[in-house]
């Protein structure tokens, strides 16, 4: 895992726990439209956060920017939801009817990192 890390820090996220996808193998093709609706949440929440980043710059108003900070954690919010529930509805469930019942103590750990 730490050869993970020290190989893949910008895919796999220097504090995330487990291997990632580029050295582990764990990929998922998803279908066009839950790659489009995901990618444009994606790209509506980068636009929010160089919003924010142009406030800081032109010195707005703290409780404005907090505003928008705000709204930008709640986009995040709405992607991890519908991310969570795709996850749901395919891999857990195949994992489950393939007999992987690990799946549900990686899906508990997953979902204990998100009510932190």
């Amino acid at each position: 895992m730490e050869e993970c890390r020290e190989n893949h820090a910008e895919e796999c996220g220097k504090d995330a726990a487990g291997p990632c996808s580029a050295c582990c193998g764990r990929t998922k093709e998803r279908p066009e439209a839950e790659y489009k609706d995901l990618i444009h949440r994606l790209n509506r929440i980068e636009g929010q956060i160089r919003g924010i980043r142009g406030m800081v710059e032109r010195d707005a108003y703290c409780p404005d920017i907090l505003v928008q900070v705000a709204a930008a954690n709640a986009a995040l919010n709405s992607f991890n939801k519908v991310l969570l529930a795709n996850h749901i509805k395919t891999c857990v469930v195949r994992d489950i009817h393939e007999g992987k019942e690990e799946v549900i103590d990686e899906l508990v750990g997953v979902l204990q990192k998100l009510m932190k």
